[in-house]
């Protein structure tokens, strides 16, 4: 007793087809992930550069994204906003943002002062210090402060308000106040008075997430193939139908 092939044009066609999408998207995932390679590479590169001294006059995201910058000025206290959901380790809390006004202008950067721990009592803000007077302030420029899952649409934006994503858009429409294009995320080591803890999370670029991705879809179409091979043999004389 021999096994002899048999072409099946159906099931072929349905393993053509899954293979084909198993590539195609494993590709994608590919290039996905040697965009954020090239992402991190220059992530750290621009980390590196020296600190730059920003000004009142609007600059470009994309050019001073991830780039150590200076800000010399005064918090706007009167608009301090929560982002939810923001939990560090095990425990859950909120990352404080607040407007910089610019010394000697109206200009203004949404500054990501740092992370606080979400109180037992439901509802109760965290208690956290702000400095008042001129002072400098450094840190890092991020595109976003990152987005989570917002269910519906938020409250209106106001003082102290409690949001899932907040973008320096939003926060002009809300206040009048002018505003850069991007955050900044303060890097100062945080102190016992401001309350605030400054352990920044590494970007994660989602690499190694990306390269199983596309391993997923790869082995996908080798089984589509593989499943396709092994069932179009039959037992036989070698006579096909």
């Amino acid at each position: 007793m021999r096994f002899a092939p048999r072409f099946r044009p159906i099931p072929f066609i349905a393993a053509l087809i899954v293979a084909i999408i198993g590539i195609l998207l494993g590709n994608w995932q590919q290039d996905r992930a040697a965009y954020k390679t090239e992402l991190q590479a220059q992530q750290l590169q621009r980390g590196a550069e020296p600190p730059l001294d920003l000004g009142p006059a609007i600059a470009s995201a994309d050019e001073l994204a991830f780039r150590r910058v200076r800000l010399r000025g005064r918090f706007v206290s009167e608009w301090p906003i929560f982002l939810a959901n923001r939990p560090m380790g095990t425990q859950s809390g909120f990352y404080l943002a607040m407007p910089f006004k610019i010394a000697g202008s109206d200009m203004h950067v949404l500054v990501l002062r740092g992370w606080l721990p979400r109180q037992a009592e439901f509802g109760k803000l965290p208690p956290f210090a702000t400095p008042a007077g001129e002072l400098l302030v450094e840190g890092q420029v991020v595109a976003s402060s990152g987005r989570v899952m917002e269910l519906g649409e938020g409250p209106p934006l106001a003082p102290g308000a409690q949001v899932q994503n907040l973008t320096p858009q939003d926060l002009a429409r809300a206040s009048g106040l002018r505003l850069q294009p991007f955050l900044v995320q303060q890097t100062a080591p945080a102190t016992q008075d401001d309350r605030l803890a400054r352990d920044w999370p590494a970007p994660d670029a989602g690499i190694d997430k990306h390269r199983g991705y596309a391993f997923q879809w790869y082995a996908l179409a080798a089984l589509a193939v593989l499943f396709y091979v092994i069932t179009g043999f039959r037992r036989g004389s070698g006579k096909t139908d």
